[in-house]
């Protein structure tokens, strides 16, 4: 008989999807897909979170990943946005994580972080509005020209 050993599960529970203390919840907005993880990060769960977050890089629709709510972020958890920035890159997909004061600190100096990052999920919305309409303000003269 052969037991196969396996990671922490990921299990919905009420719309929260809880990964070993991590609990996720996705918002589809007409801007982008907010998800929201509360609880903490670590070298446990990160994994099952990446996992689960990834699946939400689809298409040209922006992620606002807000982990401003979250208890506790460890070194591990830099992975998961490694491998989420690649992800979106990959897809071209614009991302933008949203982070409490000690996501700041691991993150490092604001000038120096390698991430998309903003302090609430209105401020990220507003960004992916004002991107949204600096374009259509670039591109529209073009398509006007050439017709």
């Amino acid at each position: 008989m052969t037991i196969a050993i396996t990671g922490p599960v990921c299990k919905p529970v009420s719309g929260i999807v809880d990964c070993s203390g991590a609990r996720i919840r996705a918002h589809y907005r007409h801007l982008a897909t907010v998800v929201t993880i509360r609880g903490e990060i670590d070298a446990v769960n990160v994994e099952q979170v990446s996992e689960y977050v990834r699946r939400f890089v689809l298409g040209d629709h922006p992620i606002v990943l807000d982990l401003s709510a979250l208890d506790h972020f460890s070194s591990a958890g830099l992975g998961l946005l490694c491998v989420l920035d690649e992800e979106c890159r990959a897809a071209d997909v614009e991302w933008v994580v949203v982070a409490n004061p000690t996501i700041n600190a691991l993150l490092g100096e604001p000038d120096e972080v390698m991430f998309p990052v903003t302090t609430s999920v209105h401020g990220a919305l507003r960004n992916l509005a004002d991107a949204i309409t600096w374009r259509r303000q670039v591109v529209l003269p073009l398509v006007k020209k050439s017709a």
